[in-house]
């Protein structure tokens, strides 16, 4: 398993070892004694699965301290355009995002610390989007990040996603108040 750190700081991408033969694969998803090896003492509580279409956009989602969520996010079937933002106030990259394709095919996952606001855009039909959380779910502590701020300038090469009513009214990072 290859863990590499973005230029975000405790946002990684991790790429495991995959095994293939005639029967198909197998990989490890997740291995606790890698993790700690990175400096990554993780305890996860919670994991969340969801189905969705083509250019479904979910995100930028959080959940505010004390109920933060750390994020092991990977994709089952399909694909993702895969975002992570900081929203640590007293980060050199506030405001920055980081963003990646997630596959069926490419097996990769990002691990996204608290501190991060997260969102995917859906590539293909039928995606299947896996995650594991570090906290538990947690209704009065989620927030919403706009998905298309300009101030944070994703571009997630989509005119018109499918957004439910949640992200279509999600704060500009001007009129954020980070609690992290």
């Amino acid at each position: 398993m290859e863990i590499t750190e973005t230029f975000l700081k405790g946002l990684f991408v991790i790429k495991p070892k995959v095994f293939e033969d005639a029967r198909g694969y197998f990989f490890e998803s997740y291995n606790t004694a890698v993790f700690e090896k990175m400096g990554l003492n993780l305890n996860f509580v919670q994991d969340n699965q969801s189905l969705s279409q083509k250019n479904v956009l979910r995100g930028l989602h959080f959940q505010n301290p004390p109920h933060a969520q750390g994020k092991l996010v990977r994709v089952i079937t399909g694909a993702v355009y895969d975002v992570a933002v900081d929203i640590r106030k007293n980060s050199p990259t506030y405001g920055k995002y980081f963003g990646l394709e997630l596959t069926e095919a490419n097996k990769w996952m990002m691990y996204i610390p608290e501190g991060f606001a997260h969102g995917f855009l859906t590539l293909e039909d039928n995606t299947v989007f896996s995650y594991k959380c570090t906290n538990y779910y947690n209704k009065p502590s989620e927030d919403c990040l706009l998905w298309n701020d300009e101030t944070i300038g994703i571009n997630w090469n989509v005119a018109n996603p499918i957004l439910s009513e949640k992200d279509k009214e999600g704060k500009q990072l001007k009129d954020f108040h980070s609690q992290f």
